[in-house]
């Protein structure tokens, strides 16, 4: 079963955006420079986690049907045995 791709690249773009400000007003930053930056590392943030679920999904239903290509062949040699 594929994975939602949408609330857990959010859910990761959230979390990188509190992280970013965070580092920013620790280290002293202005207001809108510490703002500009969380708000591009929560966009990089978001494009990658997505990327990278898509590409989880891909592997996953690969293996998903190759599994069931082989659960139907098994069926069809069994089948041929019984003859």
């Amino acid at each position: 079963m594929p994975l939602d791709i949408r609330p857990i690249a959010m859910t990761i773009a959230v979390i990188a955006f509190f992280g970013f400000s965070i580092m920013g007003a620790v280290n002293g930053l202005e207001s809108f420079i510490c703002c500009k930056r969380a708000v591009t590392g929560a966009i990089a943030a978001y494009i990658v986690a997505s990327l990278t679920i898509k590409a989880i999904n891909a592997i996953i239903m690969d293996a998903i049907i190759k599994e069931e290509i082989n659960k139907q062949m098994e069926e069809n040699r069994n089948r041929g045995n019984r003859n």
